[in-house]
């Protein structure tokens, strides 16, 4: 557990803690989302036998799983000191070789040297994703919809959890800001894999009976990453997402973590789920792409 200086609460009406987040809770976070990238990106490359790269870079990292991969990114740089330039030479040009541009997701917590660092070398900025967090006291309560059951996912229903979480990717909610990114139905399914291999624990979610919806959570240093929820556009608006969602967090404070994160795009309905369900937004990433 961290010190008290990294999670902060304070009473206010109707009785919810909001997380306040300062440098060092966001560092932990960044971390964490490091080592799944890192992790996740490992496991991504020994299933296709695909040549790729982890490189440990100011206390983030870069990785490459293969063409089109969502873990093709540079992810937790600007709580380890300002990257060496030398550094971030060798990074893009290692992702220009694969004909890939160099993506950093950089949160604006982030020293902010790091951000004229980055423009000065060309980066553009391209989107935005929102980092909310919810600090995890007592037992958080376990909404269930009338006729929805939420469980782990054993490995023997694994093809039905990755078809149904599939359909619900590729058919996104429009609300809010778009992802910047799109991937297709085969490349969705590698990364849920991957992240299984990773650590991640799958959830699935059944409505009368009927699997509706899948989501994973991975734990490390306290935090519960929850992860990869999707429900399918049939079961959509009958609280599905929100059953997923509770259910993860009271398996993540019964196993000890004291905050659980979540990423979406701002004014999603993702993030009005979760802000439903006592999160706050903690920080916001801003993603900077440089081309080959």
């Amino acid at each position: 557990m961290e010190s008290a200086q990294e999670i902060r609460t304070h009473e206010v009406p109707a009785g919810r803690l909001p997380l306040f987040c300062d440098t060092a809770l966001a560092g932990r976070i960044e971390r964490v989302e490091a080592q799944s990238i890192a992790q996740s990106s490992e496991a991504a490359r020994r299933r296709a036998g695909t040549a790729g790269f982890v490189i440990p870079i100011a206390g983030g990292v870069a990785s490459l799983a293969g063409e089109g991969s969502p873990f093709n990114k540079v992810a937790g740089l600007g709580f380890g000191g300002v990257p060496d330039p030398a550094a971030l030479d060798e990074i893009e040009k290692a992702f220009a070789v694969c004909g890939s541009p160099t993506q950093i997701e950089l949160s604006h917590l982030a020293d902010p040297a790091i951000g004229d660092l980055l423009t000065g070398r060309g980066y553009r900025l391209e989107s935005f994703e929102n980092v909310l967090g919810r600090a995890l006291t007592g037992e958080p309560e376990r909404v269930m919809p009338a006729g929805v059951e939420v469980r782990p996912s054993g490995e023997e229903e694994s093809e039905a959890w990755l078809d149904v979480v599939a359909e619900g990717s590729v058919h996104p909610d429009m609300q809010g800001v778009p992802w910047h990114e799109e991937f297709p139905r085969e490349a969705i399914i590698g990364a849920e894999r991957d992240m299984a291999a990773a650590g991640a624990v799958r959830y699935a979610a059944f409505r009368d009976g009927i699997i509706a919806g899948g989501a994973t959570m991975r734990i490390a240093e306290g935090v519960a990453q929850l992860t990869g929820a999707a429900t399918a556009p049939a079961h959509r608006r009958r609280g599905v997402h929100t059953a997923l969602l509770s259910a993860r967090l009271a398996e993540a404070a019964a196993a000890g973590c004291d905050v659980a994160v979540i990423i979406t795009q701002p004014g999603s309905k993702s993030q009005q789920n979760a802000q439903r369900r006592g999160f706050d937004l903690l920080y916001t990433r801003a993603v900077l792409v440089k081309q080959p």
